[in-house]
Parts: structure tokens; C-alpha cells; sequence
């Protein structure tokens, strides 16, 4: 792996937004959806190249802060009536990576009707052309039926869309939409089981490579919408990462390879965005469906991420923490040396910052109580011996590492508009 990772920004991006989209059938594809159309309506528009990448990234990430199933699937009815709450999570959480604080204004004013030029401001604030374009894309988006022929679709949509201009929707953009909506291709690509690969090559972000930095920083802000769904695991990816990086350096692992180990506790969990809030914060035992849900999010860790060549050993590291080495982990049942050791130190890991952590059926456990099981989880030959022994000797160091990154997410937690 070179010291840097060959891929876009962009193509991450779309990773995250296929995860967010499986949390139901209802949902797939959604954001992309609203990323070409947002994208196509700025060409329409002669805006800036940079302009029209900036609305694709904007749209591929548009309802990251609608943290349940209810809320998005809710977020489908053409005319919402409580919005902007997601819009200012989604906002707050973008905020955070550096390179995406212009889209987050974008995303931020998302659902603000145009009121016949009264939505230039909202809430104080100057709401940019690109939000107005970001909500027509989503309201085109959203009255897409897919079990139906999509060009049959057209006039209607057309008619629904142009009775809303002035009141939802700024006149200009509505001309332009009629304008693009005519042409077949753009109705074609669409409704493309092959949006995602269509979208990579519109927006062509070109190669350059993701810096350690930025690729940490992105990693973060993964974890934040992976996690911030639930006050029960806000903070689990940040423990997870912080004990895993304290094991590999007592392992002997390499400054980069703690820092590949970081990005893989961040990003662990990617799959769970197709659990949903409700299965994750349940109080009682889990049916066997539900379970079944819970036991999948490895899988969908794996795939999002197996289509970029250059995070094959994050993505291992990350995606097989729930394989045991004895075979009866999950999904893919591996075993001994099918297992890398990077995989096995976010395997204990896991479970280790799991068991100290509070959830919806039971209280966090005591480090000693969670040494003991751990132990006898290895002694039965489900996690690395040594591994755990390591972090039995360095428990006091590593679980203070631990404790100091899940106060600090803790905190960003705490800072989310969510009763807003």
C-alpha cells in the first residue's frame, strides 16, 4: 500500500452513501439519485465545473443527518413538514472535515422553500443557490416511483414540479429542470442500476491521491455518521480505534500502520448504517430477524469498501473484527491464519471497548470484568491469545487511551443540534 491512497474523495463518498441507502429497500440509491440530478441541473445551469462537483458531493451526502429509518423514509413525502433538523445535523457533521464545510451550507438549507424569493434567507442566514438546487433534485428525486416505467413518469413529474414554481422552487431552476428533463438519457441514467459507477465518471474528481490527514479526517467523519445515531454508541468507533492503535503499537506495529490501524477502527463499522436506530437502541432481546439485520453489518463493511484496490488492508483490518479464530465468527466464517493480525487486534478491540460501554439492556462493564471474559474468549480459542494478553499487561495504558477518545467523541456528541 503506498504511503498515500489512490482513490477520489468522491468514490468514498458514494461508498457511504450506498451503506446509508441499504437501510431499506425504499431508500436505495436515493442519494446518488440526488447527486446527478443536482450535478446535471448545474450543468443545465452553466455554473463552475468546481460548482457542479461541489453540488455532487452535497447530494451524495444530503441526509446523513437523519439519524432513524422513520426520519427517512419520512423525508420521502414530497412536501415534508419538519425537515430541517436533519439538514442541521447533517450540517453540524460535515462541518467537521475541513474539505466539506462548503457542501455543508449546502445540505444545511436543503429544505428551504423559495416563498417567492422570501427562501433567499432563512433563519437569518443567506440560503446559497446551491441548497435550492440541492431540494429540487431531492423532490424530483422523491416522486420517482421505480416499480413503474420510468419515461411514462415524465409528464407528471414535469406537472408536479412546474405548479411549485415560485413556491417551492426558484423559477430559474425549474426552467432549467424542463429543459433537462426532455432528454431521455437523463431520465436513462437516473433510474441506472449503475448510477454510482455513471456519477464517478461525471464528476470526475480525477485521482489524486488522499493524504494521511485527510484520509484520517474523512475516516472521522465516517464514524461520526456511522455512530451518532445513538447516544449507545456515539463513541464506539473512537474507542475501538484509540485501543486498537495502543495495541498495535505494543505489537511493534509502524507509524503508518498505526495510522492505517486508526482509519480501520473509524471505519469498522460502516455496515451498521444498514441497522437501523430502532434495532440499535432496543431495550429488550433482539428477534431473530433483527439479529440476523445486526449480523450483516460486517458484510456490508466489506463490500462497500472491496471495490477500492488501495484500502484492501483497511478493509480487512476493519471488515473481519467480528471472524473468530476458532471459525465461529461472522460472516465469512474464517479462521487461524485467514484472519490477518491487524484484523485480530480490532477483533479484541471490540469486543473491549464493547463491553465497557453502556447499552439499551444492560450497563458498561468494569475493565477487570471485561479482562475476564476477553481472557476466556481466548483461551477458548475465538480471539488471539497473545494479542489479549498484551492488552491484559497494558490495560491501565491502553484503557486510559480508550477513555480519553470516547470523552472527546462524547463531547462532539453533545454539540449535535439535536433538539433543535
Amino acid at each position: 500500500m503506498a504511503e498515500d491512497i489512490q482513490t477520489t474523495l468522491f468514490d468514498l463518498v458514494i461508498c457511504l452513501s450506498n451503506v446509508i441507502d441499504l437501510v431499506s429497500p425504499t431508500l436505495v440509491d436515493h442519494h446518488k439519485r440526488v447527486a446527478y440530478i443536482a450535478l446535471k441541473l448545474g450543468k443545465e445551469l452553466g455554473l463552475p465545473v468546481e460548482q457542479q462537483k461541489a453540488l455532487a458531493l452535497a447530494g451524495a451526502l444530503h441526509d446523513v443527518g437523519a439519524l432513524s429509518l422513520q426520519e427517512r423514509l419520512s423525508l420521502l413525502e414530497f412536501e415534508n413538514k419538519h425537515p430541517h433538523l436533519h439538514a442541521a445535523i447533517g450540517d453540524s457533521l460535515l462541518q467537521t472535515f475541513a474539505p466539506f464545510s462548503p457542501i455543508a451550507t449546502y445540505v444545511r438549507f436543503h429544505h428551504v422553500p423559495w416563498e417567492e424569493g422570501r427562501g433567499a434567507e432563512f433563519q437569518g442566514a443567506e440560503v446559497p443557490l446551491g441548497s435550492h438546487i440541492l431540494h429540487l433534485a431531492d423532490r424530483v428525486a422523491v416522486l420517482i416511483d421505480k416499480e413503474r416505467e420510468i419515461l411514462g413518469q415524465v409528464p407528471e413529474i414535469r406537472q408536479r414540479i412546474a405548479t411549485q414554481s415560485g413556491k417551492m422552487f426558484i423559477p430559474k431552476l425549474v426552467e432549467a429542470l424542463q429543459a433537462l428533463i426532455s432528454k431521455e438519457y437523463f431520465w436513462f441514467d437516473v433510474n441506472s442500476l449503475t448510477i454510482g459507477s455513471i456519477l464517478s465518471r461525471e464528476v470526475a474528481l480525477g485521482s489524486a491521491e488522499l493524504d494521511t490527514k485527510t484520509l484520517t479526517g474523512l475516516a472521522k467523519l465516517f464514524h461520526r455518521i456511522i455512530d451518532f445515531r445513538s447516544p449507545y454508541t456515539a463513541t464506539h468507533s473512537s474507542g475501538v480505534a484509540a485501543t486498537a492503535i495502543g495495541i498495535a503499537r505494543l505489537a511493534g506495529f509502524s507509524q503508518r500502520e498505526c495510522r492505517m490501524m486508526e482509519v480501520a477502527g473509524f471505519l469498522h463499522d460502516l455496515g451498521k448504517l444498514v441497522v437501523s436506530k430502532e434495532i440499535l437502541e432496543k431495550p429488550s432481546a433482539l428477534s431473530g430477524e433483527e439479529f440476523n439485520v445486526i449480523r450483516s453489518h460486517p458484510f456490508y463493511s466489506f463490500r462497500s469498501l472491496q471495490n477500492l484496490s488501495d484500502f484492501s488492508t483497511i478493509n480487512t483490518w476493519a471488515a473481519f473484527h467480528h471472524e473468530r479464530l476458532d471459525g465461529s465468527g461472522y460472516p465469512f466464517h474464517l479462521q487461524g491464519q485467514d484472519l490477518p493480525l491487524g484484523a485480530r487486534i480490532i477483533g479484541v478491540a471490540d469486543v473491549f471497548t464493547a463491553l465497557t460501554e453502556d447499552r439499551p439492556y444492560r450497563r458498561g462493564m468494569r475493565v477487570d470484568q471485561v479482562l475476564k471474559i476477553i481472557l476466556e474468549m481466548a483461551e477458548k480459542q475465538a480471539l488471539d491469545y497473545e494479542i489479549v494478553s498484551l492488552l491484559r499487561r497494558n490495560a491501565e495504558e491502553i484503557d486510559a487511551l480508550r477513555l480519553q477518545a470516547q470523552q472527546a467523541a462524547a463531547v462532539e456528541f453533545r454539540q449535535l443540534p439535536l433538539g433543535s
